[in-house]
């Protein structure tokens, strides 16, 4: 009995939590955030106040969930160079959360986003403050990342491009690898893990598990590359790059599954 309550109180949670996610999106970003906008500064102090005006909303969002029992989340690693500037923040996408949870773990985080969400109305305010990317050409979009990472911002790519089914293996774009030699960035690598699996690509939120969900975030080292040949062209050290990645991620998944 105190299981099926337990199960129901967690659906009403999860309804409630999504509800006041699009509550979030229109009364915060859409109509308080362009009255407050003015007093956040100019330029790039604006831009840091957005995005960590953007980092403390998610995370108490976060600690709501956590207060209800829909979840836990823990950070784990050298969570500490999460704080730092520069970093291209490397993930794999298990859960939809994935951008949430790691947005409140980052002050300075910056993401690429659809160019359509700039037609937003509600939308197209807090974006351009926070300096999110966003471009229609990939040569221009890999132009704006390395900016954003040359700026002391963190920016946060899922090289799987979408949500992983699970299951499936690690498979990963070569958009990430791009952006890395591109930009000389710092590679930071961040395992996520989600136990039990849930709100994966093609499930609807009220499917949820039996059992509360933990969303675990394991920070490693920054990223060496492997030292290769300087005749060898773009293309095939973007390649190149993109296997280490992967190989990284599959070897981590299996290590720290456990957690």
């Amino acid at each position: 009995m105190l299981e099926r309550l337990n199960f129901y109180w967690r659906l009403f949670g999860t309804g409630l939590s999504f509800f006041l996610f699009g509550c979030m999106g229109i009364l915060v970003w859409g109509l308080m955030f362009p009255l407050i906008a003015p007093f956040l500064g100019r330029g790039e102090i604006k831009k840091r106040r957005t995005r960590g005006l953007m980092s403390g909303i998610f995370r108490l969002y976060m600690d709501f969930m956590r207060l209800i029992g829909i979840l836990d989340y823990r950070v784990l690693g050298r969570r500490e160079q999460l704080a730092e500037g520069g970093n291209l923040v490397i993930a794999n996408h298990p859960c939809l959360l994935d951008i949430v949870f790691l947005i409140s773990q980052i002050p300075n985080a910056t993401c690429i986003v659809k160019p359509a969400l700039i037609r937003n109305p509600f939308m197209r305010i807090p974006i351009r403050a926070a300096g999110y990317v966003y471009a229609e050409d990939p040569e221009m979009l890999i132009r704006h990342c390395a900016e954003e990472l040359k700026g002391g911002g963190s920016l946060i790519i899922f090289p799987e491009g979408t949500r992983t089914k699970p299951g499936n293996a690690v498979k990963f774009q070569r958009g990430a690898a791009a952006i890395a030699l591109h930009a000389k960035a710092n590679l930071l690598p961040v395992t996520i893990h989600c136990t039990p699996s849930t709100l994966t690509k093609h499930e609807k939120w009220y499917q949820i598990p039996q059992k509360r969900f933990t969303l675990s975030l394991y920070v490693g080292d920054h990223m060496r590359l492997t030292p290769v040949s300087e005749k060898i062209g773009r293309p095939q050290l973007t390649r190149l790059l993109t296997r280490q990645l992967e190989a990284y991620f599959i070897e981590q998944l299996a290590q720290h599954g456990k957690y």
